[in-house]
């Protein structure tokens, strides 16, 4: 009786301080990743291939349809693993708008929590892409754009965050984005201006 009472205020003071619920949200070993939610993946990654010889107007109604195919997917509950979050993390990156770069960090988090480790990067990614997309910085500089001939990363706060802490979020460091740009740009026929 008495071990039955201390259990019992041992659930409740867990309970009250949050840790019950924690221990809960664990996916079941034996939970599979959703087949959709796999088979939109692929298909964002398939087109992304060779991105110099993207169609973008084809690309963007693509992502269109696979980020409400996705959202559907959130409302009803069915994204359960750290992949159908990751998955859904890049669906969300490939966004329009500043809500789905927030909406992609907060998916790519949950991948973090739920045991995909390199889910990490694609947290530091959509945070830059947010930022830039609102008018501020990028932070890791992740992020590249092609404008007027050149590909940039700018905005870009490169003082903020050390190199150190980029390869804490399996980011490269700054030289490594600079031969990363370069190889960009000899790949679409740019010569590379620092």
């Amino acid at each position: 009786m008495r071990l039955t009472m201390l259990v019992a205020l041992i659930w409740v003071v867990a309970s009250g301080l949050g840790l019950a619920a924690t221990a809960t949200r664990h996916t079941p070993a034996d939970v599979e990743s959703n087949a959709e939610m796999t088979r939109l993946f692929d298909a964002d990654q398939a087109v992304r291939t060779k991105f110099d010889k993207i169609d973008w107007s084809i690309v963007g109604k693509q992502d269109e349809e696979r980020r409400a195919a996705t959202a559907r997917l959130l409302a009803a509950r069915a994204l359960h693993t750290a992949d159908d979050f990751y998955h859904a993390a890049f669906i969300f990156q490939h966004g329009a708008k500043p809500e789905d770069f927030l909406l992609a960090h907060t998916l790519a988090m949950v991948a973090v929590k739920k045991g995909r480790r390199d889910a990490i990067w694609i947290a530091s990614a959509t945070l830059d892409r947010y930022l830039q997309n609102i008018g501020r910085p990028q932070i890791y500089g992740t992020q590249f754009q092609h404008r007027k001939d050149v590909i940039t990363q700018e905005p870009y706060d490169r003082s903020l965050i050390s190199d150190a802490l980029r390869a804490e979020l399996d980011v490269p460091s700054q030289a490594a984005q600079g031969a990363q740009r370069a190889e960009y740009e000899r790949k679409l026929g740019k010569v590379h201006t620092p």
